[in-house]
């Protein structure tokens, strides 16, 4: 590591503020993002529930449906319920495939959530819409993927639109405008450790 003198901090640091500088006064577009959170690592829903927090601290309104959730009650909507002029929260799933084994159901649940989505997305009222999980039901064709890259590709110009859910087609990552990719690297459930409030849940 090279040891410069506090002078030679201050000058590199200054030619770095005027290069961020330069790169920042290029970005003057505003717009609603298409906003992809995926990937096998936990933390996708977190991410996006952090984004609809933010969201309400500069009182905008915002809808989240759940897809699959809804079987539990969640720390999140406890929180969201205390914003009701600002969060619409509507948990619609009951639950993983594997734990309702009935399909016709699942599907059905998938297209009443989906209508909800879209609803949400056509009302001029909300400046963000979350579908959480929404990528596990594109995964098992619950739902057909060009609709959801059609609806959220015709979205409202301001309007954000967050999707959640390992495994996201790779149209709706060519429509979105951010895609982050979660990764495991290390899990305590693997350990043995169960879901716990306020990690998981």
């Amino acid at each position: 590591m090279i040891e410069r003198t506090p002078e030679q901090h201050a000058e590199k640091m200054k030619k770095k503020q005027a290069a961020h500088e330069k790169i920042m006064a290029t970005k003057t577009q505003e717009k609603g993002l298409l906003i992809v959170h995926t990937g096998k690592g936990k933390g996708k829903t977190t991410a996006a529930l952090g984004m609809v927090v933010r969201a309400i601290g500069h009182g905008k309104k915002v809808g989240v449906v759940q897809f699959v959730k809804g079987a539990m009650t969640t720390g999140e909507k406890v929180v969201f319920d205390a914003f009701p002029d600002n969060v619409t929260f509507k948990p619609m799933g009951e639950g993983f495939t594997w734990n309702t084994q009935d399909k016709t159901r699942d599907i059905a649940l998938a297209r009443e959530a989906w209508d909800e989505v879209k609803r949400m997305i056509a009302d001029p009222a909300y400046d963000m819409v979350l579908a959480d999980e929404l990528n596990i039901v594109l995964r098992y064709d619950y739902l057909p993927v060009e609709e959801v890259v059609e609806t959220v590709s015709g979205r409202g110009e301001m309007k954000h639109v967050l999707i959640t859910g390992r495994n996201a087609p790779e149209a709706l990552i060519e429509a979105a405008d951010l895609v982050t990719e979660m990764t495991m690297v290390k899990h305590p459930f693997r350990s043995g450790v169960k879901a716990q409030a306020g990690i998981e849940f």
